[in-house]
């Protein structure tokens, strides 16, 4: 099973997907004029900068700051932790480059989803904001655009992104750690836990929101820290880690100790799905909970957007796969987040064991909540047409969702196959979805373009403001309905 899994996601993640994968980054940095790069000192204002600010909400609604605390949950999970570290372990200090490498683009690409997600969103009768790449592709790609497969790329994205409900929802990983750390037997773990998730579900995206709220920031500054700490002991390996970084990124990583090499193909294909999979750039999750928040322009809150894959890659990733690297444990033969507990047990000890558990904990609850709004968001534009089915159903998924938590923790440890399965799956469940969302973004890069345009105008005296166009989609709509 492990073996057709890995070479189903070998195939799925073979230089066709990572053409389209980075040909969308590149296509959507080049036509924003470098956007992100050149107003990051903006974009930083904007969003962390401003949290105080941006943390006020009127009543009912989804904060920017919350949406964003939702959205960084989801996606510093423990891929954060053991995905990062899986990819060290395949393909060696080359994919370090090759994460980062989409870190850069996705942070257009994120800007691009969440803007998107915005400005196609729906509102239901009860006032909320519905939105995400299922919206954008059949609203965009299909009403605007006359695409006549609209529809089913939608439907395709949504049942591929919902593969991911059963996917254990992370807790395999954090059971793993705690095993490792506190000697908590896995599958009962997975129980409990199960039902942690369903409390703070059960009252949808309010309380996840502002659980998110105040958790995320703590645990990505607490985990930091740590790293930093960790990194500055072995201040000394540093050099040589940068250079085998870029060195190894173009001819791959020669075997060495418990490491058996890697070549290039896959070096930059480890590297880029556990990027993907790390600040979840193209793979359109987190533009679900971002299309929720009450903002006054869709590229308002795709800057946030940026500053969610500049946290979960560019600090939080880049601190794990460092201490991985500058320790000297990458060649141990170890891998997923028993690799990263080595790595900071070789310098705090048991206390670096006791940190890595509690901080894959964190990690994995606020992904595995984040995610949920995510499968709520695709179940509204599914059923959004008859709303009483819509929350029924939404309910009845509140009730499963926890249950894949202990299925596939209870299969993967009595199988015997530990982490390597697991993240073979993962790769699976990341790349379809990615390939349907890609697509859309390519399609609809115009639409962005025109929507950066606009709220540069708008807000940074760039340009002229078209009086013509309509920020939110549903305004045009109704206009033309009216006419």
């Amino acid at each position: 099973m492990q073996e057709i899994i890995s070479n189903i996601g070998s195939f799925l993640w073979g230089p066709p997907m990572i053409i389209a994968i980075m040909g969308c980054g590149i296509l959507l940095t080049v036509r924003s004029k470098f956007f992100v790069f050149r107003y990051f000192g903006l974009i930083f204002g904007k969003t962390l900068g401003s949290m105080k600010s941006s943390g006020q909400k009127r009543a009912g609604k989804v904060s920017p700051f919350e949406a964003i605390c939702v959205a960084v949950g989801g996606a510093v999970g423990v891929g954060s932790l053991g995905g990062v570290a899986a990819a060290i372990a395949v393909g060696g200090p080359g994919a370090l480059f090759w994460i980062l490498a989409w870190a850069a683009f996705g942070m257009t690409v994120k800007v691009a989803e969440v803007s998107l997600a915005c400005h196609y969103r729906c509102t239901d009768s009860h006032g909320n904001y519905y939105g995400g790449p299922s919206y954008y592709i059949e609203r965009g790609l299909g009403e605007q655009k006359g695409f006549k497969g609209a529809k089913v790329l939608a439907w395709c994205f949504g049942i591929a992104f919902l593969l991911a409900a059963f996917s254990g929802n992370q807790v395999f990983t954090i059971a793993e750690a705690l095993n490792a750390t506190f000697h908590i037997p896995m599958i009962p773990f997975a129980c409990v836990y199960s039902l942690f998730v369903f409390y703070i579900t059960w009252k949808g995206v309010p309380r996840i929101a502002s659980f998110a709220s105040k958790l995320v920031p703590f645990m990505c500054l607490l985990y930091f820290v740590g790293g930093i700490v960790l990194i500055a002991v072995n201040f000394r390996a540093l050099p040589g880690v940068i250079q085998a970084v870029f060195h190894d990124a173009f001819t791959g990583s020669a075997a060495a100790g418990g490491f058996v090499g890697a070549g290039v193909m896959t070096v930059i294909r480890t590297g880029i799905a556990r990027s993907i999979n790390s600040n979840e750039a193209g793979q359109g999750s987190s533009p679900m909970i971002h299309a929720a928040a009450d903002t006054p322009h869709p590229v308002e809150q795709g800057l946030w957007g940026a500053i969610e894959v500049f946290v979960s890659t560019v600090l939080v990733s880049t601190i794990t796969a460092l201490a991985i690297l500058s320790t000297g444990t990458w060649t141990s033969g170890l891998t997923s987040v028993t690799l990263t507990i080595t790595a900071f047990q070789s310098v705090f000890g048991q206390a670096g064991l006791y940190f890595i558990g509690i901080i894959a904990f964190l990690f994995g609850i606020t992904t595995t909540t984040g995610w949920f709004t995510y499968y709520c968001s695709l179940i509204a534009h599914g059923f959004r047409h008859n709303e009483k089915l819509r929350d029924r159903l939404i309910l009845i998924f509140k009730i499963i969702f926890p249950w894949p938590n202990i299925i596939v923790v209870a299969l993967i440890v009595l199988s015997g196959k530990g982490p390597n399965l697991y993240w073979a799956m993962i790769d699976v469940v990341t790349v379809l979805p990615t390939f349907f969302n890609v697509i859309a973004l390519i399609g609809l890069s115009g639409v962005f373009i025109r929507l950066l345009n606009d709220y540069k105008a708008r807000y940074l005296g760039v340009g002229t403001v078209d009086p013509n166009f309509h920020i939110f989609y549903e305004d045009e709509a109704r206009k033309k309905s009216k006419d």
